[in-house]
């Protein structure tokens, strides 16, 4: 999924012409959120590459964020389809449900929640595990 994240993040920040007619005709300033998604994306790739806590959520956040964007692309191709454009209508639609398995993946990576330091701190006293032989 990192390097999903990253990918994507580059090209939104390289080409974002690429994006922009993702952006739903109700959000201002469509170049500006392309670079923002993309350094959302870039971010969440750092952090899903390095199995931090909070890259799961965050991508998920993300994902759902950019989601509109895949709706608004499903729309405009439907709407512009021509009569040998039904591969291509399916796909932009069939699309949208991967958003989900692409969340799912993203919280998998997730280190173990640590333990409570109390916890921790108890059994890292000499003392303590002294006593527990």
């Amino acid at each position: 999924m990192g390097l999903a994240f990253a990918t994507s993040g580059i090209i939104h920040l390289v080409k974002p012409s690429v994006f922009e007619s993702l952006i739903p005709p109700t959000l201002p300033r469509p170049t500006e959120l392309v670079y923002l998604s993309g350094v959302a994306e870039l971010v969440c790739a750092a952090g899903l590459l390095t199995r931090r806590r909070w890259a799961g959520p965050v991508s998920v956040a993300v994902l759902l964020g950019v989601w509109p964007g895949n709706f608004q692309m499903a729309f405009d191709v439907t709407r512009a389809a021509g009569p040998g454009d039904q591969l291509q209508v399916a796909a932009v639609w069939a699309r949208l449900p991967l958003q989900l398995p692409m969340m799912w993946a993203a919280m998998q990576g997730r280190p173990p929640r640590p333990k409570h330091q109390a916890h921790q701190a108890h059994l890292t006293r000499p003392e303590a595990q002294a006593n527990s032989v």
